[in-house]
């Protein structure tokens, strides 16, 4: 039987042991948990801190399956019955204009939403973003260098896609430490689940970036913000609301992504110094190294919620109708009918196809961004930092607790 408790996310069977899936110490390797589900529980229940039931989908057929079939929704209202909508946790009104963005909706209010996206954030505007992301990047590890010894997430991996991401919005320089300061309180949501505490940061912030985008309306500029606020298909154009939800999407879904890229991939190289002197010895490397770094680390273990929209049989388990279902893409990208010897970390694996940013309708818009990120940050870290090795033992070394991403808390280096 499972077991459940209000505060932690426990699962149970005969065979299988307790496990709290959004505890930080399960974070450090989850991986041996989920291949004893592939074998004996592909389908599974575990009880989330809001203590909503949810589904673990753990292999990869399965995980793929999922995230192309449009029987789950994205939201919840076109899944649940009215008496289970009103089970759902309360969700401040002020947060409301934040659900009109396209990783919670479905069609057709989600096509509509992307095909307009789609004309502001184009590969041409991301590519053009390479020069800066490798000024940034140096100038990140000089200051890194000088001191010897750094928290490479706090002083690399986490101001290097926040800064970028800021610029291509169109945020005056002046306005950099509020506008970090909000976007870490946004994304401490996804952790303490608390978001009462988090009502003062985000209604400046949202206050903040509606000021931001009427500016834009009367004053075009260069930048993604204007884009967004000029993107047109035919007479359709985005609302302010749309804007803004799109705003925070970029910033929590892409952004979260890349720093856990970052830091977990370049902890994984130092935890295997033979394939970290292979992409040190061939840069060329760092291309499938990125791809290998997404599937190994994981730095989105679980996509983000889907409800069943009727009774779904999965593995030979039925999955009733408005049930929370989290496709577990760190449980898919090990599954050893897919990928061979899986938990090996091969920098030149080929024909890799992990799950790493989703698949089917919903499918990472930023990926080709995060992939830039990564490849120039890595590549240049590995490079400019010879003598790179963790300044702690590595049992020390803290995740972040939550259960769709999977980061480091901090990741203590020296040069």
């Amino acid at each position: 039987m499972m077991k459940k408790s209000p505060d932690s996310a426990t699962v149970s069977t005969s065979s299988i042991a307790p496990v709290n899936v959004v505890d930080a110490r399960f974070k450090a390797n989850p991986f041996p948990f989920y291949a004893q589900l592939r074998a004996e529980a592909p389908v599974f229940t575990v009880t989330l801190p809001t203590k909503q039931r949810a589904w673990l989908i753990t292999r990869y057929d399965d995980v793929l399956s999922v995230l192309k079939d449009e029987r789950f929704a994205k939201d919840r209202r076109n899944a649940m019955t009215p008496e289970q909508l009103k089970k759902m946790p309360w969700i401040p009104p002020m947060f409301k204009p934040l659900e009109r963005n396209m990783l919670d909706l479905d069609s057709p209010d989600h096509t509509r939403l992307r095909a307009l996206v789609h004309k502001a954030f184009t590969p041409r505007l991301i590519e053009q973003m390479r020069d800066q992301i490798q000024a940034l990047t140096d100038e990140l590890l000089d200051a890194a260098e000088r001191k010897g010894s750094v928290d490479l997430i706090a002083d690399f991996a986490l101001p290097l896609p926040l800064t970028v991401i800021g610029r291509m919005l169109g945020v005056p320089a002046r306005d950099n430490p509020r506008f970090h300061r909000w976007t870490k309180a946004v994304l401490s949501a996804g952790t303490n689940m608390n978001y009462v505490v988090l009502i003062p940061s985000i209604m400046r912030f949202m206050g903040y970036l509606k000021k931001l985008t009427k500016e834009r309306r009367a004053h075009p500029q260069d930048d993604l913000i204007t884009a967004l606020v000029q993107a047109r298909d035919g007479s359709d154009q985005l609302s302010e609301d749309e804007v803004l939800a799109m705003i925070f999407l970029l910033l929590i879904a892409g952004h979260e992504t890349t720093v856990n890229l970052i830091g977990s991939g370049t902890l994984a190289l130092l935890e295997h110094p033979d394939q970290l002197e292979k992409l040190r010895g061939d840069p060329t490397l760092i291309k499938p190294a990125i791809e290998e770094l997404l599937r190994f680390v994981c730095p989105v273990e679980m996509a983000t919620e889907r409800y069943a929209r009727e009774d779904i049989e999965i593995a030979g388990t039925t999955i009733p109708r408005g049930e929370l279902v989290l496709a577990v893409i760190g449980s898919a990208n090990r599954d050893a009918s897919h990928f061979e010897n899986p938990d090996a970390l091969d920098i030149t694996r080929k024909n890799n196809r992990h799950l790493a940013f989703g698949q089917g309708a919903h499918y990472c818009l930023g990926a080709p961004l995060s992939r830039l990120e990564g490849q120039i940050a890595i590549t240049t870290l590995v490079q400019r930092m010879p003598g790179l090795r963790l300044n702690t033992a590595p049992e020390q070394i803290r995740w972040r607790g939550g259960f769709i991403l999977r980061g480091l808390e901090a990741l203590p280096v020296s040069f």
